[in-house]
């Protein structure tokens, strides 16, 4: 063991606490790092033994009242360094009364935290505390004695580490967990939104919701995205309920029309069959009449029958008209409906504030264009960009001023890239263009093309230039990559891009 360090040893103790379930106490970390490190145990804090001493110290001058003070705070926490520099204090006291003429020198200072420091680290354990969740009780109780000690004030630095050090260790368990638990929850999400989708491969407007829904739960979520998908969610679900609406009082009226046509031509069937019987009862009246006095009166209700046959004909095949024409009206509406349906399915794939695809969009263009491209031997590259300096713009400006700028950019990039190039929002400020029959030189040309027309055309708000620029990374498809691989390879790239001093492209 002589061969490892300090910082070592202190590591391996941490784990050995945690391991054995002990408290993260002084005593139990003095013992585990005293055993690992091979050397004689040592004793524990005699915590009572001093407390006795406390007791019957003097304690009537100022100087006395403040060091028994201190002596107390150094039990508390168990300090071998301030109770080292309590007894010196008490060793220059009697060296004062043994010689009036000595001066009592001031007490060694505790090594403590400057208050701004010590305050500045309480706000971030505060921070951290309202993230954390609560079902690790050890941790939390570790942060709330932190935080304690903090704003307590004259808390020795040595103590503070020992326990920063112990609290880093356990935090970094429960961040891990809690990163695990929050992709369970967002794999059971999709998971109920793909069964949804499943469930109704014939209901258009609810397997668009689910495809929405499935794309608001893909990583890396962010509360902007959030505030997008819903705002977009609400817009579909508001138009598809109306146009489903609509089109189900429709189809009502239409079962109303249909009802009502074969309920005419029941009547005319019914008056068919009573103007035969009328014309056969007539002709067998008058093969037996002997005077055509005996014919006048059937001749009149044979033309009387005619004329009541003729008048419910002419009736039914205006009634019949109108049916007709109010069908295909409706026929018409129907279609008009369906229309607007697939419209406000289509807002389930492009996003709202810029007009271009969103990620269940970029999806459905990626595995075309994959295909294609492996169907005719084409190359095809994607770029991922990412606005410079976004979030100072945000700062600064505003948001409305930061959803301005993403409007600027897609706009200035549609009309900069080819009609067969496709651009998608991917997340925040991040964008991907998707770029057909394109080798990797020809799409970082592109994307230069695309930073070099954004110098040309600023982007004004309350008559200031503002200059947009962006970071970008450009990989072409392998032949046996999928999408998540090549953008995988062209964020690495954005990033290297950042890196070099931004507003640059970089191969991937």
């Amino acid at each position: 063991m002589a061969d490892r360090n300090s910082s070592d040893i202190a590591r391996e103790t941490l784990r050995q606490l945690a391991l054995r379930r002990l408290a993260p106490t002084p005593d139990n970390y003095q013992a585990v790092y005293a055993e690992i490190e091979g050397g004689p145990a040592h004793a524990p804090f005699p915590e009572a033994p001093l407390r006795t001493i406390l007791r019957v110290l003097p304690g009537q001058t100022p100087a006395q009242i403040r060091l028994l003070e201190q002596l107390g705070a150094a039990i508390n926490r168990k300090d071998w360094q301030a109770l080292q520099s309590v007894m010196v204090g008490y060793a220059n006291l009697g060296l004062h009364a043994a010689g009036p003429a000595l001066k009592e020198p001031d007490p060694e200072p505790l090594a403590v935290l400057p208050e701004d420091l010590a305050e500045q680290l309480a706000r971030l354990m505060d921070n951290i505390l309202n993230s954390l969740s609560e079902d690790d009780a050890r941790v939390h109780d570790m942060a709330v004695q932190l935080v304690e000690m903090l704003r307590e004030g004259a808390a020795p630095s040595s103590t503070l580490v020992l326990l920063l050090n112990n609290f880093t260790y356990r935090l970094s368990f429960a961040t891990e967990e809690q990163g695990a638990i929050r992709l369970g929850l967002l794999a059971l999400l999709r998971l109920v939104f793909e069964n949804i989708s499943a469930l109704s491969p014939n209901d258009d407007w609810l397997r668009g919701q689910a495809e929405a829904l499935m794309a608001a739960a893909t990583p890396p979520l962010t509360l902007r995205r959030l505030d997008d998908v819903q705002r977009r969610l609400k817009d579909v679900i508001y138009k598809q309920t109306e146009a489903r609406a609509r089109s189900a009082e429709a189809e009502e009226q239409m079962k109303e029309l249909l009802a009502t046509f074969i309920e005419r031509l029941a009547k005319i069937s019914s008056s068919s069959d009573r103007y035969h019987g009328t014309m056969e009862r007539c002709a067998e009246l008058i093969g037996r009449a002997a005077r055509l006095e005996d014919i006048t009166p059937v001749l009149q209700e044979v033309m009387s029958a005619t004329r009541a046959m003729a008048l419910d004909s002419r009736v039914a095949h205006d009634e019949l008209q109108a049916l007709r024409q109010r069908t295909e009206e409706k026929h018409a509406e129907i279609a008009k409906l369906q229309d607007e349906l697939d419209r406000a399915s289509a807002l389930a794939r492009h996003d709202p504030l810029t007009g271009t695809l969103n990620r269940k969009g970029l999806d459905e263009v990626m595995e075309r264009e994959i295909a294609r491209s492996r169907r005719n031997g084409a190359p095809l590259c994607v770029a991922l960009l990412d606005v410079d300096n976004f979030k100072s713009i945000n700062d600064r400006l505003g948001h409305d001023t930061g959803d301005a700028a993403l409007v600027h950019l897609a706009d200035v990039a549609r009309s900069a890239l080819r009609p067969q190039d496709m651009l998608a929002r991917y997340g925040g400020e991040e964008f991907v263009v998707v770029l057909p029959e394109t080798g990797q030189a020809q799409g970082i040309e592109a994307m230069t093309r695309l930073q070099r027309e954004l110098t040309t055309r600023f982007f004004l708000q309350n008559n200031e230039k503002i200059l947009i620029t962006f970071s970008a990374g450009v990989a072409q498809l392998g032949a046996e990559e999928g999408s998540t691989e090549a953008l995988r390879r062209a964020d690495q790239g954005m990033y290297l891009a950042k890196r070099a001093g931004k507003n640059r492209v970089v191969a991937a």
